[in-house]
């Protein structure tokens, strides 16, 4: 039985193939995916804001004995951020889940046509999540009268961090479904 191995270039250009694909955006994102790559470099350095906070939040109580209301919750909020914008950077990056155990074994005119399907379906579910968010904006930003009401935490500080996050995720579906949308027809047309 004879197996055909790839020769040191084929596995070196697999290498460099790989590598370029993970330092950023698939060009079939386009400009929307440039953008978000852009933005996730900002928004990771929340995690980085988070742990200086929660610095502070240590050197206050254990030095100082002051502790503060709103640390906790400030980096609730911020890490919360972070892990929303995630999804929308892995979407730009096309690393979102994928069977890779069957995707990887078709052949090329396939992969597109799986590409195309996997983009539609993540569109559909990007739309329910951002109408599902938006019974949630709803819910957190109008009282039951109409007037603008901010949810809050319901602690001592009580900021309004829940109806500015469930505002962020919408607007993070509503922008995942758009790039699903260039995704889907960038991908149609690759194959041209």
């Amino acid at each position: 039985m004879s197996h055909d191995l790839p020769s040191d270039a084929d596995v070196d250009q697999a290498l460099a193939e790989h590598a370029l694909a993970d330092e950023s955006a698939v060009a079939e994102a386009g400009l929307l995916g440039r953008l978000i790559e852009k933005g996730g470099v900002f928004v990771a350095s929340l995690f980085v804001v988070s742990a200086a906070i929660i610095i502070y939040e240590i050197f206050m109580r254990y030095v100082l004995n002051e502790p503060t209301l709103w640390v906790t919750e400030t980096t609730i909020f911020l890490c919360a951020v972070a892990f929303i914008y995630g999804g929308l950077y892995c979407v730009a990056r096309d690393r979102h889940i994928r069977v890779v155990l069957l995707y990887d074994f078709l052949p090329p005119a396939w992969r597109r046509v799986f590409d195309v399907a996997i983009s539609a379906l993540c569109l559909i579910s990007a739309c329910f999540f951002a109408w599902a968010s938006w019974t949630m904006v709803e819910k957190s930003w109008w009282a039951p009268t109409g007037a603008l009401r901010l949810e809050g935490t319901g602690s001592a500080w009580n900021p309004p961090t829940p109806a500015l996050m469930k505002g962020f995720l919408m607007l993070v579906m509503i922008t995942m479904a758009i790039q699903f949308v260039i995704l889907a027809v960038n991908y149609a047309r690759r194959g041209r």
